[in-house]
């Protein structure tokens, strides 16, 4: 089965679900390493004081092409996925990924921190 992991980049979780995803012989997209020597998109590669920005700045840097370079990348695999893992805790742009496979009634699955197994 090909899965989308959501999640935030601060997920501790995040690394191993995927891991574990992989090693029970399902392809996974992870955000944090969506290509071979590839690291994600990250806002600092456009500024490295992104997280100054006022509302203005930070709508006209969605259109930035790395930013939108790297919402390409995130969007192509989400239509890609079969089923979609949110790793909690993770913020609005994982939640708002789920939100869009829930809608297109792609199976969803949403690990919170204190369950076991997979994260344990």
């Amino acid at each position: 089965m090909k899965i989308y992991v959501a999640s935030s980049w601060r997920n501790k979780h995040q690394p191993r679900v995927v891991n574990a995803l992989r090693q029970a012989g399902h392809e996974v997209y992870d955000f944090k390493h969506p290509a071979v020597d590839d690291e994600g998109f990250h806002w600092s590669e456009i500024d490295p004081d992104w997280e100054t920005w006022t509302i203005p700045e930070y709508r006209m840097n969605l259109n930035h092409p790395v930013a939108r370079s790297g919402f390409s990348n995130d969007f192509d695999a989400m239509r890609w996925a079969d089923a979609f893992v949110l790793v909690m805790p993770s913020g609005r742009s994982a939640h708002i990924e789920a939100g869009w496979a829930i809608g297109s009634r792609k199976p969803t699955c949403i690990l919170i921190e204190w369950l076991k197994g997979i994260c344990g």
